[in-house]
């Protein structure tokens, strides 16, 4: 399954210890250049290192988007790293882009792209059998990543996943 990841669902996860979730997902993820770079700074050395280790081992890989009237458009709207992650995955024809935030998404979604974000690849993740709960997980996603669920949307997830 050919997938771009925005910033947030790599950094989380690597936050969380659960990185290789996206390996077992998608086996390659791509990001543009933009992402790397702040992948690079990750405030937490140990989730920086298994980033950096992702993308040296090339499950993780870089891509440059093409400098497209999409791209000027969508930085006109949103960050530079989700702007060039939809328009890496318009350029590679994605089958998925993964992306948390709820503007990137929406522009994503009008772009044709399909999405999820990381609370999807939790829900795979226990369906798949490589989790057992989902609400520790964003628990620590809450602790340690400082990630925002509504609850409105985590009781949506966790009734999803049976718990």
């Amino acid at each position: 399954m050919l997938t771009v990841s925005n910033t947030s669902p790599i950094s989380n996860l690597a936050s969380i210890g659960h990185l290789e979730l996206l390996k077992s997902q998608f086996s390659v993820i791509w990001i543009p250049d933009a992402i790397a770079e702040e992948l690079a700074a990750h405030p937490d050395p140990d989730a920086r290192d298994a980033i950096q280790s992702a993308i040296r081992e090339q499950w993780i890989r870089l891509g440059t988007p093409l400098d497209s009237r999409l791209l000027r458009v969508l930085m006109l709207q949103l960050h530079q790293g989700e702007a060039e992650a939809i328009v890496l995955a318009t350029d590679i024809k994605a089958d998925i882009v993964l992306i948390d935030e709820q503007e990137a998404r929406q522009f994503a979604s009008r772009t044709g792209l399909a999405v999820t974000g990381v609370l999807g690849i939790l829900l795979r993740a226990k369906r798949d059998g490589h989790i057992t709960k989902i609400k520790p997980e964003i628990d620590l996603l809450r602790s340690k990543a400082h990630f925002f669920v509504a609850a409105s949307l985590e009781a949506k997830v966790l009734l999803a996943a049976g718990e």
